[in-house]
């Protein structure tokens, strides 16, 4: 009728290594979050463009293509998340990723998503 099914049983020792790779519900809700910033177009094409230069929010807006409120409400976000960092100059404000995981996260994801 159908295929055969087969089962495996996870031994003592292996279910004590998953255990101990599963990372503890605190954690896994700072991931869940950190991934939930990610799920928005937007903030991907703003994360882009940061990946190339540091921008002030007039420059994110015409690159992007959106109102300059619509990209500080983003930004906002994106800081919260601990994904972007700023930094004054005079009246302006210049926006850049905060490490190089963003990038490595950014470059793997669109790596995965065009296999």
């Amino acid at each position: 009728m159908g295929e055969e099914q087969k089962f495996m049983y996870v031994t003592n020792e292996m279910s004590k290594e998953i255990e101990e790779r599963i990372p503890p519900d605190e954690i896994a809700y700072d991931l869940a979050d950190l991934y939930k910033v990610f799920s928005d177009t937007t903030r991907i094409r703003i994360l882009y463009a940061l990946s190339c230069t540091e921008l002030c929010v007039y420059d994110i807006s015409t690159v992007v293509g959106m109102s300059q409120s619509a990209i500080s409400h983003q930004l906002r976000v994106l800081k919260q998340a601990k994904l972007v960092k700023y930094r004054r100059e005079g009246k302006t404000i210049f926006y850049s990723l905060a490490d190089k995981h963003i990038d490595t996260i950014l470059s793997q994801g669109l790596e995965h998503v065009q296999e």
